[in-house]
């Protein structure tokens, strides 16, 4: 490995440091609550040092944010050869709750903490989101397009079906789950999927 090959995987090493620091403490404390001289003091850098990957706080929000969806987005696309939009519809939010449940801290800051929406927006860099959530859109209006949904409004079904799904996510990640027993939540987040698509598909047009 050649010098230059050397000095960029350092580079890249030192950001991702950063990252998963400055997510740790975000999680641990609340976004509001952290300093760069926290994550500097937490790696043992300077807070001059930070600054040289990144120019402020948001930045390393946006990156935490960034990275998220792409892990999201890479889960998506893993159901590009799906043809039937209906059963598409049925995997992408199994890989969803998949998503949000193995990766708790990046759904945490990506959807559920407060403050990181008005970080991403003052950025004006959606892209990433907007990306995920539009191979959702697609597929649902797939679905309408072939008869699969009787509703014809495409932004209201997709909203609908994201806000079902990420209820249960954030209620479990969140640990408002407590009445129900933890070896049961699989089984019970499998079912109220499953009750959503019974509800939302034309079953005569499915089969």
């Amino acid at each position: 490995m050649g010098t230059e090959d050397r000095k960029e995987r350092e580079k890249q090493e030192m950001r991702q440091l950063i990252i998963k620091t400055a997510m740790q403490l975000f999680i641990e404390k609340g976004m509001e609550n952290v300093s760069i001289r926290a994550i500097a003091d937490k790696i043992e850098y300077s807070p001059g040092s930070i600054y040289s990957y990144f120019k402020d706080k948001g930045e390393i929000i946006h990156a935490i944010h960034t990275e998220g969806f792409e892990k999201l987005y890479a889960l998506q696309r893993t159901l590009d050869d799906v043809e039937n939009p209906v059963e598409k519809l049925a995997q992408m939010g199994r890989l969803y709750m998949k998503f949000a449940l193995e990766n708790k801290d990046y759904y945490d800051l990506m959807f559920i903490a407060k403050g990181v929406a008005e970080k991403i927006t003052e950025k004006q860099e959606w892209e990433v989101g907007q990306r995920s959530y539009n191979y959702l859109r697609d597929t649902v209006q797939a679905c309408i397009e072939r008869g699969y949904i009787n509703d014809k409004n495409v932004d209201a079904v997709t909203f609908g079906i994201w806000g079902f799904v990420h209820g249960m996510a954030a209620l479990i990640i969140r640990g408002r789950c407590a009445m129900m027993p933890e070896e049961f939540i699989e089984q019970t987040v499998n079912g109220s999927l499953h009750f959503m698509y019974t509800h939302l598909i034309n079953n005569e047009q499915s089969r």
